[in-house]
């Protein structure tokens, strides 16, 4: 499982031009399902996001974790980061999850953060979306399981 977080000072999903999750600061979470994943993925990624440090102490150092600040999660489904880009010009996708098992696991993902953290927002899942933020740093972090 993938996530592309990025540390945003505010972040919002739109789908037909309506908005269906908004954060101020926080972390907007790109998560990308690949064929292989399971619930126990899901699990680890969400504990990394949570106690990943990327917000700024008194110091000015990254020291602090979403779970030390309390900031929103915007958790957003994209399955284009489970994609093959080692060979020619276009993406294969045979390594991303089929899209049902897909939904499953980024609806665990979803319930199990909302049990975890006090704001979570979430994109719809398998829609076109559109996602505004605003970058802060630019930080931004690749994180597997």
């Amino acid at each position: 499982m993938i996530a592309l977080i990025q540390r945003v000072r505010s972040a919002s999903v739109e789908v037909d031009q309506q908005i269906v999750g908004r954060i101020d600061a926080g972390l907007l979470a790109l998560i990308g399902i690949q064929k292989d994943d399971d619930y126990e993925h899901a699990e680890r990624l969400l504990d990394k996001m949570l106690a990943y440090r990327v917000f700024a102490d008194d110091a000015q150092r990254m020291n602090r974790s979403l779970r030390d600040t309390g900031g929103g999660l915007l958790l957003v489904s994209q399955f284009t980061l489970a994609a093959d880009t080692k060979k020619g010009t276009r993406p294969s996708f045979s390594s991303a999850a089929a899209p049902d098992r897909a939904l499953a696991l980024f609806e665990h993902l979803v319930g199990r953060a909302r049990t975890q953290h006090p704001v979570v927002e979430t994109g719809r899942f398998g829609a076109d979306m559109q996602v505004t933020l605003v970058n802060d740093g630019p930080v931004t972090f690749w994180l597997e399981t």
